[in-house]
C-alpha cells in the first residue's frame, strides 16, 4: 500500500533518498493483533503520555529509511508504509513476513507497538551492537530474562532465508509461532527492563502512564509530545531553554519567561530552524538578560568613567556629526 503521508517537516529522512547511506536500515512494527487482554481495545491507539503508543514506536524509528507498519491503515505522526498478513489475523511471523516484503536495507529494526518507553538510542544501540558482532540479530529481554523477539534488530538476508525454510517446510507462516524463528538464528541478548516493557493490560497502561508523569520523566515527555503534535522535527536544548526562562524570570519579570522563549523559537524559525538557530537566538537572548540584570543592580550614575564605557555596546560608535550633541 501506498505511504500514509501526514503534515510534517520537508525533507525527512524517511524514505528512499536514504539507501546510500551505510548503515541505513528499515523498520517493520507489527500493530495488529486480538488485545484481548486489553478486551479488544484498539491498543496501538491508546494513548499513553498524549500520544498513540503506536506514534510513540515510530518516533523511536524516525531513523529509519523505510518503516513498514503491519496493520490496517490508521493515521500517524510520521510517513510509514502500510502491509497486511494475508489473510489477516496469521499471527506475528505472518506478520512480519509481510512487511519484510517492503523493506530492503540490510538490517531491519521489528517492534511491536506497544512499547511506550522504546527510544531511538533503544534503537541504535541495537543496531550497533548488531553491526559490531557476527550475530544474526540482537534483542532485548525483559526483568525475568526472557526474550523480547518483537524489541530486536536483525540481519535482514538472515530473517528472509529463515522464514523460507520455515514456509517451505510448513506451508506457510501463519499461526507459527514467533520462538520457531528465533530458535534458527545467532543472536546476542541486552538485558534493558525499561525499554522492554510492553502493554499487554490495563494495568500495564495504568504503570507506563504513571511513570512518564514522575519528576524525572514528565518534562521531557510533555516536549516531545508537544513536538509530534506540531509536526516539528528538532532535538530541544531542554536545559538550555529553561536556563534561558529562568534569567528572563529573574533579571526581568516573571511573564518574560514564556514570552522571551517565544521569541526565540520565532527568531530561530526566522534563521531557518535547527538547533544551531534555536542555540544562537538563545544565547543572544541570555546575554540580554544577563546585561538587563546587571543595569538593574549597577548605579544609575557610575563614579568611575571606565564603567561608563563598559556600558556601551561594543559596536556603538561615537556621533561625529556637526551637529552632534
Amino acid at each position: 500500500m501506498s505511504a500514509h503521508q501526514p503534515p510534517g517537516e520537508p525533507g525527512a529522512a524517511t524514505g528512499p533518498e536514504r539507501r546510500g547511506d551505510p548503515v541505513a536500515y528499515d523498520a517493520v512494527v507489527l500493530a495488529g493483533g486480538a488485545a484481548r487482554r486489553l478486551g479488544g481495545a484498539d491498543k496501538p491507539g491508546v494513548r499513553v503520555g498524549g500520544r498513540p503508543l503506536l506514534d510513540r514506536v515510530l518516533a523511536a524509528c524516525a531513523g529509519a529509511a523505510a518503516t513498514v507498519v503491519v496493520a490496517a491503515p490508521r493515521p500517524t505522526a510520521r510517513p510509514v508504509t502500510w502491509a497486511r498478513e494475508d489473510p489477516p489475523g496469521g499471527g506475528p511471523l505472518a506478520a512480519l513476513d509481510a512487511g519484510l516484503r517492503h523493506t530492503s536495507a540490510e538490517h531491519v529494526v521489528v517492534v511491536s507497538a506497544d512499547l511506550p518507553f522504546l527510544d531511538a538510542t533503544t534503537v541504535g544501540r541495537l543496531l550497533d551492537t548488531l553491526r559490531a558482532s557476527g550475530a544474526d540479530g540482537v534483542l532485548l529481554t525483559d526483568p525475568d530474562g526472557r526474550d523480547q523477539p518483537l524489541v530486536a534488530a536483525y540481519r535482514a538476508p538472515r530473517l528472509r532465508e529463515t522464514l523460507a525454510l520455515l514456509t517451505a517446510r510448513h506451508g506457510s507462516p501463519h499461526g507459527l509461532p514467533l520462538r520457531r524463528l528465533v530458535a534458527g538464528l545467532h543472536l546476542t541478548r541486552i538485558a534493558d527492563p525499561v525499554a522492554s516493557f510492553d502493554c499487554d493490560t490495563w494495568d500495564d497502561i495504568a504503570t507506563a502512564r504513571a511513570r512518564i508523569r514522575e519528576h524525572g520523566h514528565v518534562l521531557d515527555e510533555w516536549i516531545t509530545a508537544v513536538r509530534d503534535e506540531l509536526g516539528i522535527d528538532l532535538d530541544v536544548d531542554t536545559r538550555g531553554l529553561l536556563d534561558l526562562a529562568r534569567d528572563a524570570a529573574h533579571s526581568v519579570a516573571r511573564p518574560a519567561a514564556p514570552l522571551t522563549t517565544f521569541l526565540v523559537g520565532y527568531a530561530a524559525a526566522r534563521a531557518g530552524g535547527g538547533p544551531e538557530a534555536v542555540a544562537e537566538a538563545a544565547r543572544k537572548a541570555a546575554a540580554l538578560a544577563a546585561r538587563w540584570a546587571e543595569e538593574s543592580t549597577s548605579s544609575a550614575a557610575p563614579s568611575d568613567p571606565a564603567a561608563t564605557r563598559a556600558d556601551v555596546a561594543p559596536d556603538a560608535t561615537p556621533d561625529t556629526r556637526p551637529d552632534a550633541g
